[in-house]
């Protein structure tokens, strides 16, 4: 019915999607960068690849999407930045194109068919290599002006100061040309450029977990101030939003004791600290991308009605 994408920095992943239990992947390739047309030949080549009659592609991309204009912001993609993305889709492949940013789509794919299931208000956050996020409400993305909705990892911080650090932590520049924001402490390599500021010392976000896991004083240092200052940003957002489950995704949410912490430390912070677990890994671990992707794209062919 429809041809599914996940579109990484480094790979295209894709599906055939029949219904909300029939996903079934089709395979993947090296995302181009430099090359649309290369782009949409991959794009092309997978929905060839689709058994089923496509009617239609919806694909998950690392980005942000501007949903008034159709344009893309997609600095690990060069070759679809600053496009209308889904309009040029269209036209070169003469399909109806639907395009959400792999933040978006892993929430949705929570809120319908993974944790979040039962819950009316979910916001998703992404703990990768930096922090993104979407909301899900009543089944259905928000998107927002812009298509800014749920992007908690940009704009200035609550507090630059830690009670497990004595002195005022420096506002670090970020990507998107701002300082401070939660993205260049809150992923992995924020918690990597943390480290080198506390401690002078390189490691990955991978080392420092685990020898934080062995308690070593210095990675314990960094992961608690990281802690500190990214659950003071998380619960101001949570006492705006009254999401009732924070599914989170990327590579930290598979350290467990991390989304463990990082739960307990945000609901002690919010207005109505909540008692049970609210922060927790996302259950869809195997391509979240791709499912929450055919789930938009059925959404829009209305297969199925929303239901939560």
């Amino acid at each position: 019915m429809i041809t599914a994408f996940d579109i990484g920095g480094s790979l295209i992943k894709s599906a055939s999607v029949a219904g909300i239990d029939e996903i079934v992947p089709i395979g993947d390739a090296p995302t181009p960068h430099h090359d649309f047309d290369a782009f949409v030949g991959v794009v092309r080549s997978m929905i060839d690849k689709n058994p089923l009659p496509c009617s239609g592609i919806a694909l998950s991309i690392t980005g942000v999407i501007d949903h008034d204009s159709g344009m893309i912001k997609c600095a690990n993609i060069p070759c679809v930045n600053d496009t209308a993305l889904e309009v040029e889709l269209r036209q070169q492949l003469n399909l109806p194109v639907w395009v959400a940013n792999d933040a978006d789509c892993f929430v949705l794919a929570e809120a319908l068919s993974g944790a979040g299931q039962g819950h009316n208000n979910v916001f998703g956050i992404i703990l990768g290599s930096g922090v993104g996020g979407g909301v899900v409400i009543e089944g259905k993305l928000i998107s927002g002006s812009g298509g800014y909705a749920g992007e908690w990892g940009h704009g200035s911080k609550v507090a630059w100061t830690s009670h497990s650090w004595p002195h005022p932590i420096a506002e670090f520049l970020c990507e998107c040309g701002n300082s401070g924001c939660v993205n260049t402490v809150g992923g992995a390599r924020g918690m990597e450029r943390l480290h080198r500021y506390l401690h002078k010392e390189n490691l990955t976000s991978r080392e420092i977990t685990g020898k934080w896991l062995v308690k070593d004083i210095r990675s314990s240092t960094t992961i608690n101030v990281m802690i500190d200052l990214v659950s003071n940003q998380l619960a101001m957002i949570l006492n705006v939003l009254g999401s009732s489950i924070v599914p989170v995704g990327g590579g930290l949410a598979n350290v467990e004791e991390f989304v463990e912490l990082l739960d307990v430390s945000v609901r002690a912070k919010m207005l109505n600290k909540p008692t049970e677990p609210l922060i927790i890994a996302g259950q869809c671990r195997i391509e979240p991308g791709l499912i929450g992707a055919a789930m938009l794209g059925l959404q829009k062919i209305g297969y199925y009605e929303i239901t939560t």
